[in-house]
């Protein structure tokens, strides 16, 4: 599973996906072929397209006439273009897919959605399809979809879904299902499924206790493995937990990705897992006032292992191969355009079922959610 930088977070704890450009954010495709920041200096911005599935990723920059703005929503996709989103006006977003053509930046201009001046307009993650293209609007009472890229007509409205949501993560490979994380009048935030197939039909996906926020934060198809934030073991105070899709079991929230002096956030999760959802492993960015670190953790295993980054390290960003290589995209004066690989320490993993159950109360299971066929993707 690849993933992309993940800025720090909201007031209520809840994560924010980089679809405000800005300095620090990396997108990576679903595929993990390409990636999209903004580059340049001062107010000389320019949108750079990172292609990672080669012998050496190499950077493509796509300056137009004008520069960006520093709020320049951006999502790679799968076929190397890269969609940018515009605010105009204060309320309307204008969509675009920029590309190389020679010594030029192509620019196919997609349309535009209106966003009223209550409402925020953020990117979701992008689609496991590596074709569409989605954005979210959220109102005070309501949350609308749109399909800004890979529609016949331009942006249009797929889903319209009540309450206030956040988040989003797929929870499949065709970019049907996508969890958010929705809040209802003043209610806990409870992960949701919503199947766009359907008009937006919302299914409940997580509550763990009927008081608790539940936050899905990554979700893996091959193994069903989910990386969950939750109040639930302490209520008023996060813990980073997993659980699996569809099974009967608790959620679990393992004492080692617990740190006192420091914010621990999953980013990405290997893929090929099929079935085994202990094995995978997951990649955290550790942030703290010293500066941001990796950790890498399987739940197999009761230990999380700390390991530097590399210098540049795109804080926030990377992906794994079925391997279990974690590769991490970085940027120096000396190398603007960079991969570092990273292999996890050798140990011998713990059998998950010694691993100690929280002592909160059982969570619903699992099994609500809509999806529970695993079978690996062909």
């Amino acid at each position: 599973m690849t993933a992309c930088a993940i800025e720090t977070a909201a007031g209520d704890g809840t994560p924010v996906w980089p679809t405000r450009a800005g300095r620090g954010a990396f997108t990576i495709t679903a595929n993990g072929a390409y990636a999209a920041r903004l580059a340049g200096s001062g107010e000389a911005l320019y949108v750079e397209r990172w292609t990672l599935d080669g012998p050496e990723p190499y950077a493509v920059p796509l300056p137009l006439a004008q520069p960006e703005e520093p709020g320049t929503l951006l999502l790679p996709l799968a076929d190397g273009r890269v969609l940018v989103g515009r605010r105009v006006d204060g309320r309307r977003h204008t969509f675009s897919l920029l590309y190389p053509t020679g010594p030029e930046t192509g620019e196919l201009v997609l349309g535009a959605v209106e966003a009223p001046g209550s409402e925020e307009l953020v990117l979701l993650p992008p689609s496991p399809d590596g074709i569409c293209a989605y954005a979210m609007c959220v109102g005070p009472d309501t949350t609308t979809l749109w399909l800004v890229a890979g529609g016949a007509f331009g942006p249009e409205q797929v889903a319209e879904v009540k309450g206030r949501c956040s988040g989003g993560v797929w929870l499949d490979r065709t970019g049907r299902m996508l969890a958010l994380d929705r809040r209802l009048d003043d209610g806990p935030v409870k992960a949701v499924a919503v199947d766009l197939e359907r008009g937006g039909e919302v299914t409940p996906l997580l509550q763990i206790t009927e008081e608790s926020h539940d936050r899905l934060l990554l979700a893996d198809p091959d193994s069903g493995l989910l990386l969950i934030r939750s109040d639930a073991p302490s209520p008023g105070h996060d813990r980073l937990g997993w659980g699996v899709l569809g099974s009967l079991l608790p959620v679990r929230f393992p004492e080692c990705l617990r740190l006192d002096d420091a914010a621990v956030t999953p980013f990405a999760v290997q893929p090929g897992q099929v079935l085994m959802p202990e094995g995978c492993g997951v990649a955290l960015r550790i942030d703290a006032a010293a500066g941001s670190w990796v950790g890498m953790w399987r739940p197999s295993s009761r230990r999380m292992h700390q390991l530097a980054a590399p210098e540049g390290w795109l804080a926030g960003a990377g992906l794994w191969t079925p391997e279990g290589v974690l590769r991490l995209p970085y940027a120096t004066a000396g190398t603007p355009c960079g991969l570092a690989h990273l292999e996890e320490p050798a140990e011998l993993p713990e059998p998950v079922a010694a691993l100690a159950r929280p002592k909160v109360c059982r969570p619903v299971p699992l099994q609500q959610a809509p999806l529970t066929d695993r079978r690996p993707a062909r």
